[in-house]
């Protein structure tokens, strides 16, 4: 009989992790198969279209709109500079001039005789895409980008906000249960990749900032605390995006919830190595999730291993992602076949879990995401 599955977060020592680093418009690949790669290395790069910057220029010269073609100093296409004439037009017999001027650097886009406007296009911006990773390139796409593979230790989290970025790992928590507080923060963990335990608080995230570390890793995040940090409800969970100056990877939940042992440890064997993480997250289909990678060595091909995700089995390890029990991790000890009644009325499988206090429940399957250690 195939094996019952539930998706749930990956905490593994060893795994293949590849990256595509794709630019959002086709540009130039700098590097080339088989290149090692540090994560600030840059692996391509292109340039957006600059802003368009509309000008009246019938009215700045108190002209009609069919006369501004024969006024223009510039010609569509020409480079214009911030503060250069780009029309000129003279009254009473030339001894009077009035000038329009570019407010931007940029382009000369288009000359409207119906409307008198001359549009301005801003100067390109450059957009560059870097490796993230420290790994091996082992795939080009053609002006799009890359593939990064990388060994590494792989932890995803279940909630994060901030994009990506790396540093040496520093705990600042003797253990999982450890509240990460305000007092932990200390300079010496300028450019650090900060491992907390149960909890952190908004004081110790706005102390993190502002000695400067890279991002923080740890069990929980209050719900009240996260609106106090970014200035707003976050209502659907996509994030990634926020420009806070750190990143966070929140791995159990919301609340005061320790980290789970074996990530905990996991992190502690790596401490002062490498890790490259990325709060993004997206509850939603095309599901991101916040992750942390302890880069270790560079393979050659996806092709040279191959791994098969395991189904969920008893002694399976589990989190509980619905009330009542949210956030709390088990094992599970049972896997009944049949279909059974919920409060609810209606008919779902279920599972019987058994958490570490020794208390069992039996929670339907889709209230639980495993945590797959591999």
């Amino acid at each position: 009989m195939a094996h019952a599955y539930t998706p749930g977060l990956k905490v593994t020592e060893e795994s293949l992790v590849v990256k595509d680093r794709i630019l959002p418009l086709k540009g130039e690949v700098i590097v080339k198969v088989g290149d090692l790669v540090e994560p600030d290395d840059v692996v391509a790069q292109t340039y957006l279209p600059g802003p368009v910057e509309p000008m009246n220029v019938a009215n700045i010269l108190s002209l009609p709109p069919e006369d501004v073609g024969e006024c223009m100093l510039k010609k569509e296409g020409d480079r214009v500079a911030k503060g250069e004439p780009i029309a000129l037009s003279k009254s009473f017999f030339g001894l009077f001039k009035s000038e329009a001027k570019s407010p931007i650097d940029g382009t000369l886009e288009n000359v409207s005789s119906v409307t008198g406007q001359v549009l301005l296009r801003g100067a390109p911006m450059p957009v560059q895409v870097k490796a993230y990773l420290k790994g091996k390139v082992v795939k080009v796409f053609e002006k799009e980008g890359v593939a990064v593979e990388t060994w590494a230790s792989f932890i995803q989290g279940i909630f994060g906000i901030g994009g990506e970025t790396h540093g040496e790992i520093m705990m600042v928590c003797k253990n999982n249960t450890e509240i990460l507080s305000q007092d932990k923060i200390t300079p010496a963990c300028k450019g650090k990749v900060i491992i907390g335990g149960s909890v952190v608080t908004a004081n110790a995230l706005n102390k993190a900032i502002e000695v400067g570390a890279k991002g923080i890793v740890v069990g929980g995040f209050n719900d009240q605390d996260l609106r106090d940090f970014l200035g707003y409800d976050l209502g659907v969970a996509i994030t990634g995006h926020e420009d806070k100056g750190i990143t966070l990877v929140v791995t159990e939940g919301f609340g005061e919830i320790m980290m789970a042992q074996k990530t905990f440890e996991l992190l502690q064997r790596h401490e002062g190595e490498l890790a490259c993480i990325n709060g993004a997250t997206q509850i939603r289909a095309g599901v991101i999730r916040p992750e942390v990678v302890l880069p270790r060595q560079q393979l050659g091909s996806v092709a040279d291993i191959i791994t098969e995700t395991p189904g969920l089995t008893v002694g399976s390890p589990v989190r509980v992602i619905r009330q009542p029990y949210f956030g709390k991790l088990g094992t599970v000890t049972e896997l009944p076949s049949e279909l059974r009644v919920l409060e609810s009325g209606s008919k779902a499988r279920v599972l019987e879990v058994e958490f570490p206090d020794k208390e069992r429940a039996v929670i339907p399957r889709a209230n639980v995401e495993m945590i797959e250690e591999i």
